[in-house]
């Protein structure tokens, strides 16, 4: 796959590679909207998200005249936002949305806090009333700054034109450097309309910014020593490897030194889901194989992780015998949760790279695993990935999603919203490549799945892209593939639809005692809405399926249409769950592996080593 990101300039590099061009030597008259639109193009932009309206037909008349951006016209604000979000992680370049003022800024919101929560790059530009206005609650004025403080890296109003160049290279630099964030950009409609003499590249300060990347050497040493020393070490590993495009680095030097790997959420595909050492994705639908790992695991190598809730489950029996050496570019998540022993601050890729190097120069021997590989390798055996079919005889979902992933392969683009779903498309899609999985990880954003996997169509045009949706999720944000048709983004959606909001109605089922609190979607046995309708009246072709004979054949015919978005509605079991589990707020010492809500882990033997120490049980509920 290619590394986008680190093949991609930088802003600096890109606004000093541009300082040589004839046509910015001297200053060009020229208004703030058609300056925003320049900037954006000397940065290497390419492709934007957006919806016009007052606060910024300016700048929507500076498009009109661009040759080099590509506007997508979205049909919601939120969808602007997500695109943009499943651009940068599909691309590792800065995603970018536009919205107007007031509740186009506001409809920004929910996709600016979920980028920020995933460490994704984006900027928002959005429009503002005059200057002469604010504070004056004027028709379509909304304080965004104050809104959006809490859930962005950085964000500005600016006041005069002249300094819209630098404003817009300072938002890119800020998003895409150090740990990834989103970044606004609020500019009033005067400031746009007014003018200035733009020059290319402009200079910005931003005193007591200095992301840290080369980890100190005395912290590298400290590390190999403990790794070096661990009988039972783990890579713990977070979605900060595959921002730092540092997949090759880890799988070198986890080969190198043979220890298992599991990554979160929003790490899969940084390591093939295939390899011997991968022990698959931690927490509280995690494999139990890699629930161990963390569990029993005498040292804990995390990077570019931060002990999220949905894998340490209850902190304090979270890994109890394990020392910590935490990687992370943000030096506030260090120690946030789990104290560090060794801490280190930096890039990941710069991390793994001296993490490996410094073993050998040192002369230190490497740790020995190979009782630890047998133990983890014989639960991976004795705990594999699978299911139930369902007792009313509709399909199975992850025979759907295992289906689709053996059919569209590693070379996918998979796009997942929240729930169910999301989490049999992390268990039963296999990743071998990094920015082949996009999801909301840590905001857990209904609705995400469409938008995103539209943006990673436009900056993917080439690759196959598949949303993987559930009906609720679906219908938050479906008309975006109005825009798809209309903009030539083909995508490909796999409806999971039961009928219900299945990972609330799972929760209701194993802990409120079945009583299904306005879960239910649908009427019984009625199609509604109609999806296969809908998906077709927004220029879709569509298909439902409600056999397992016709999964793979109706896959097959998606993939052969390329000239609009597709839409499967696959009718499956409302009561099929996701396995296993770890319960909120409990110990990961009392993950699940399927209905019978025994504890796996032996409570009296917590810190045993031996594999029959942890009870199966079977799919049907029967313990062997």
């Amino acid at each position: 796959m290619t590394d986008t990101s680190r093949s991609q300039p930088s802003p600096a590099m890109l606004a000093n590679r541009s300082a040589g061009k004839a046509a910015t030597v001297q200053p060009e008259r020229i208004n703030g909207a058609q300056a925003i639109v320049r900037s954006l193009e000397e940065l290497g932009t390419d492709v934007v998200f957006g919806l016009p309206g007052g606060a910024v037909l300016p700048l929507y008349e500076a498009l009109y005249d661009s040759t080099r951006l590509n506007h997508i016209l979205v049909r919601h604000e939120q969808g602007a936002g997500h695109a943009a979000t499943g651009y940068a992680q599909v691309t590792g370049r800065v995603g970018v949305c536009i919205a107007t003022s007031g509740p186009g800024a506001t409809n920004l919101v929910t996709p600016i806090a979920d980028a920020n929560m995933d460490s994704v790059p984006i900027v928002a530009i959005t429009g503002q009333v005059g200057a002469n206005l604010l504070g004056t609650d004027a028709f379509q004025e909304a304080d965004i700054r104050g809104v959006t403080m809490p859930i962005t890296k950085h964000n500005f109003m600016v006041t005069r034109p002249e300094d819209i160049p630098a404003a817009i290279a300072e938002a890119f630099h800020v998003a895409s450097t150090g740990r990834p964030g989103a970044v606004l950009v609020d500019i009033p409609k005067d400031v746009q309309n007014a003018e200035l003499d733009f020059v290319w590249p402009p200079a910005y300060e931003l005193p007591g910014y200095r992301p840290v990347t080369t980890p100190h050497s005395r912290q590298i040493e400290e590390a190999v020593r403990l790794i070096s020393q661990a009988s039972k070490p783990v890579l713990y590993i977070g979605g900060g490897v595959i921002k730092a495009d540092a997949h090759a680095e880890l799988k070198a030097f986890a080969e190198a030194n043979s220890i298992p790997v599991v990554t979160t959420l929003m790490a899969l595909g940084s390591f093939p889901d295939s390899h011997p050492l991968h022990m698959g994705m931690p927490g509280m639908h995690g494999s139990v194989p890699a629930v161990a790992a963390l569990q029993r695991s005498d040292l804990l190598i995390t990077i570019g992780a931060r002990f999220d809730d949905r894998v340490t489950g209850h902190v304090e029996s979270f890994a109890p015998n394990a020392k910590v050496i935490h990687a992370d570019i943000d030096p506030a998540e260090i120690g946030k949760i789990r104290a560090a022993d060794v801490p280190i601050v930096g890039d990941a890729r710069e991390v793994l790279a001296a993490l490996h190097d410094a073993i050998d120069a040192l002369g230190l021997p490497k740790p020995q695993t190979d009782n630890w590989l047998q133990y983890l390798g014989n639960l991976v055996d004795e705990f594999p990935r699978g299911y139930e079919e369902q007792p009313d005889g509709k399909l199975a979902p992850q025979f759907v999603i295992e289906t689709l992933s053996k059919l569209a392969g590693p070379e996918a683009i998979y796009a997942a919203g929240v729930g169910q779903h999301q989490m049999w498309a992390a268990q039963f899609v296999d990743y071998e490549k990094p920015r082949t999985w996009l999801n909301s990880g840590g905001l857990g954003t209904m609705g995400y799945s469409v938008p995103a996997a539209m943006g990673a169509k436009a900056g993917a045009p080439d690759r196959e892209v598949w949303a993987i949706d559930g009906d609720g999720c679906f219908q938050m944000t479906n008309q975006e593939l109005v825009t798809c048709a209309v903009e030539n983004l083909p995508i490909k959606v796999a409806l999971i639809n039961n009928g219900n909001l299945g990972m609330v109605r799972q929760w209701q089922t194993l802990f409120y005692d079945k009583r299904y609190s306005h879960t239910n979607l649908k009427p019984k046995e009625n199609y509604l809405p109609d999806f296969l309708m809908l998906a077709e009246s927004m220029g879709c072709a569509a298909f439902r399926v409600t056999k397992a004979e016709d999964v793979e054949p109706t896959i097959r015919k998606a993939q052969e249409i390329n000239d609009r978005p597709v839409v499967i509605d696959f009718i499956v079991g409302e009561d099929a769950q996701v396995w296993p589990m770890v319960a909120a707020g409990t110990s990961n010492e009392e993950i699940q592996y399927a209905r019978d809500l025994r504890p796996l882990f032996d409570d009296e033997n917590s810190a045993a080593e031996n594999p029959a120490d942890i009870h199966e049980v079977t799919q049907e509920g029967e313990q062997n």
